[in-house]
């Protein structure tokens, strides 16, 4: 069993991990050791701080003893192939843990290997990350189930996973991107083909309408740093700052999955102002991830 996206999960499972999550928080005590004395691979072809960070803790936690290669270190594809390399892994690791640039890749060592495969990001989804978001915004208000999440920007990795997240816990979402980033079709049929509610417009201030919480992420990611200047072009007015937060609900509160960049994307102001709960949305990553192996090991 496998987590490439969230989608692979229904909303009976998605809901049993969340509440699996609120226990250990709550109590580390509770937090099983299903990984003792194993190994868990995390392959990063991407750097990371709290992707790896967390991801490693949560495999402590849970007993196991992590592996941290860069995808240079193995050479995919060029000493020797991403399924070689994946089934190399799982002759001495219970579970591999890959962030990749490719979707592909993360595929691909998922159809290599009969242990538990979890995308850390691609560059289609980062389920991981949607997962400690829906943690968080379950904390904040008991249940998501009927609130609305207006995401500002690019219509990335983040965003589809988000989508996904939405449509599997109740959670209307709408998206507001420049014309050309918007998110794709295919995304938001599938959302919508799970019964989720994904609206697109251009204008921040319309998706921020009536909104509980506010979500963004930078508008050039790795790999794209050769459209910085036009995508900061194309983004000006999809910052979110004091004036577009007011325009949400009074209480609404902010997300951003970070790094972040202060004055594109996101106001300083705002990040590190009252409606901001990005710093216990970058703590869920961990208590997220524990839920999620002790699921995936079917120790739950």
């Amino acid at each position: 069993m496998n987590c490439l996206e969230l989608d692979d999960l229904d909303p009976s499972r998605l809901a049993l991990l969340i509440e699996r999550a609120v226990e250990y928080k709550r109590d580390p005590t509770r937090v099983p050791r299903p990984l003792e004395g194993r190994g868990v691979a995390l392959l990063f072809e991407k750097p990371s701080a709290r992707t790896r960070s967390s991801s490693e803790m949560a495999v402590v936690t849970l007993g196991g003893h992590p592996i941290y290669v860069r995808g240079e270190e193995v050479g995919l594809d060029t000493r020797e192939t991403v399924e070689d390399v994946a089934r190399t892994f799982a002759c001495y690791c219970s579970v591999i843990m890959a962030r990749t640039f490719a979707h592909g890749t993360v595929e691909r060592i998922a159809s290599a290997v009969d242990v538990p495969v979890v995308n850390l990001l691609s560059d289609v989804a980062h389920p991981t990350q949607a997962l400690a978001d829906l943690l968080t915004l379950h904390e904040q208000w008991g249940s998501v189930d009927g609130r609305r999440l207006a995401y500002v920007g690019d219509g990335n990795n983040m965003v589809a996973s988000l989508a996904f997240a939405s449509a599997l816990s109740g959670m209307e979402l709408v998206v507001a991107s420049p014309p050309g980033y918007e998110l794709a079709d295919t995304v938001v049929e599938a959302a919508r083909n799970l019964g989720g509610v994904v609206e697109l417009t251009t204008e921040p201030a319309d998706a921020v309408d009536g909104a509980d919480a506010i979500y963004t992420d930078v508008w050039t990611s790795m790999g794209q740093e050769s459209e910085r200047e036009a995508r900061r072009a194309a983004f000006a007015r999809y910052q979110v700052d004091a004036a577009l937060v007011k325009a949400a609900r009074p209480d609404a509160v902010v997300l951003h999955c970070l790094p972040a960049h202060r004055g594109e994307e996101i106001a300083a102001e705002v990040i590190d102002g009252p409606h901001s709960i990005v710093w216990q949305q970058a703590g869920n990553r961990m208590d997220a991830l524990q839920a999620l192996l002790v699921d995936l090991l079917g120790e739950g």
